[in-house]
């Protein structure tokens, strides 16, 4: 009971948020809710025999748009697939202003006029009633529920669809059904017991093959000439399981295509180089802030405590200022024009035409960030130094010993785990910065952070946000393993 707070703080804030990422770099869920009946017709379709999928294929997708139109989530479809395969947005956006203007009526007229009860509300009741419809008219049970949707979307709850009959997409979608089935079966409609059923496929028996289609697939072709591109269809077919792995793919640079994964052109490859980029800044930083810190911490350890205390007044004056203050103060200090440019053209260490490019590239990155984290390098290494009794350092002194001899045989070794503990504090939160970065980084100094930042806020791909999120994580857990074998843990101390 004592724990349960803490428990339930850390569950909330700390494994739900990082399951919920997980969670977002694998779930696609929208293709196959947008696209139900279309996922459905696809899935009888192979690429590598048919360039296009079939007519019914086509007739499915409009049912689904015209739905999808409705309650507009249409363009969001387009735009989550638009992440795998440009362009394919602007179709759907097309497609959702043409839909309502699709021909469908051929399909509807042809079934009346060979069984006028098929457009009567008590035909469709009899073919629901049947055993097992949904599963042996599987596109017009899915085109009747789209219908359905539509309907209440459209016309609200006052109208009741039992009363009426479904709109063309549907008679479409029982005639593509109709036509699939074998001859057997729909033979044994006709000599059903059910004399309403019988009497709905006697007069259609015959004629199934002569039934017309709506030529769906001209009219999306006339729509937006994506929709008679391949890749396009590949791409939707492809994403259309609920779980995808084409945001993780797409985080080290390849994709998923025809021919199995394949690594993306040279000019897309980002992320891999902005992983190691990552990394190796991340290492510099650390490795600029044990230098710079340790001799900071070995003076604050040493002096008396009112000079030790000043000392430490500046080492924390830095959190008490923004950050975005402290960067903006170094754009100002680094860039070409600035404070440092001056001094040292004043100094005459350089000339004017000489001036340094400090600022918008990995050395300003470097220059900034090292600063920014300095303070949580200092603080553990010097609260493990004050735990080193002055003694050690005199004893190995009246043995003969150095005062370099002492400091690296001696007192070095008892300051690793404060440095162990500033490594892993500077490196994790460096690995992550990305505001810093993206003002003083330009382009050769921003980090992977910068990208999920921008997925996040700008392009609103939480998916691949999400993957890389994931395949950082994955990377710092990596590098802590290794640390643990190499260093060990347990030498890890703050104090």
């Amino acid at each position: 009971m004592l724990i349960s707070p803490l428990l339930i703080f850390i569950i909330v804030s700390f494994v739900l948020p990082i399951g919920d990422m997980l969670f977002r770099s694998v779930e696609n869920n929208i293709v196959r809710d947008t696209l139900p009946g279309t996922v459905r017709a696809l899935s009888d379709w192979d690429p590598t025999v048919d360039e296009l999928p079939d007519e019914s294929v086509y007739a499915a997708l409009a049912d689904d748009l015209m739905l999808a139109q409705e309650v507009k989530i249409h363009t969001r479809l387009g735009s989550r697939l638009n992440y795998d395969q440009p362009g394919i947005s602007s179709v759907f956006r097309k497609s959702g202003r043409a839909i309502k203007r699709l021909d469908n009526e051929a399909a509807m007229a042809a079934l009346v006029a060979l069984e006028p009860a098929w457009n009567t509300p008590q035909a469709w009741a009899t073919l629901r009633d049947m055993k097992a419809w949904p599963a042996q008219f599987p596109a017009t049970a899915q085109s009747y529920r789209n219908w359905m949707a539509w309907l209440k979307s459209e016309e609200g709850d006052d109208v009741d669809p039992t009363q009426l009959v479904p709109h063309g997409f549907t008679y479409a979608a029982l005639v593509h059904d109709l036509q699939k089935m074998p001859a057997a079966k729909i033979e044994s409609f006709v000599t059903s017991t059910n004399t309403d059923a019988a009497a709905l496929f006697t007069n259609l028996a015959g004629n199934i093959a002569d039934l017309p289609n709506d030529d769906f697939k001209a009219q999306f072709a006339k729509i937006d000439k994506g929709w008679v591109q391949a890749d396009n269809w590949q791409a939707i077919k492809r994403l259309s399981p609920s779980i995808t792995d084409s945001y993780f793919l797409a985080s080290i640079d390849t994709e998923r295509t025809a021919e199995g994964i394949t690594q993306k052109p040279e000019n897309e490859r980002i992320y891999l180089r902005l992983f190691v980029r990552t990394i190796f800044l991340s290492m510099v930083i650390t490795c600029s802030c044990i230098l710079l810190g340790y001799p900071v911490a070995y003076l604050l350890a040493n002096l008396s405590v009112r000079a030790s205390n000043m000392v430490l007044i500046l080492v924390l004056l830095p959190f008490w200022t923004s950050l975005l203050v402290r960067t903006s103060a170094w754009k100002v200090l680094l860039q070409q024009q600035g404070v440092i440019n001056d001094l040292l053209v004043w100094a005459r260490v350089i000339d004017e035409a000489g001036r340094l490019v400090m600022i918008n590239n990995m050395t300003g990155t470097i220059i900034a960030m090292t600063h920014i984290l300095l303070p949580f390098m200092i603080l553990p290494l010097y609260s493990v130094m004050k735990t080193i009794a002055p003694s050690y350092m005199r004893a190995a002194k009246s043995m003969g010993a150095s005062d370099s001899l002492a400091f690296w045989r001696v007192y070095f070794p008892n300051t690793v785990p404060g440095i162990g503990a500033g490594s892993i504090l500077v490196f994790i939160l460096s690995i992550g910065y990305y505001i810093t970065p993206e003002l003083v980084g330009g382009t050769s100094g921003v980090f992977i952070s910068n990208r999920i930042a921008y997925h996040i806020s700008s392009s609103l791909n939480w998916g691949l946000a999400a993957a890389l999120g994931s395949i950082l994580l994955l990377l710092v857990l990596a590098l802590y393993w290794t640390y643990d074998r190499i260093v060990g843990i347990d030498n890890v101390k703050l104090g």
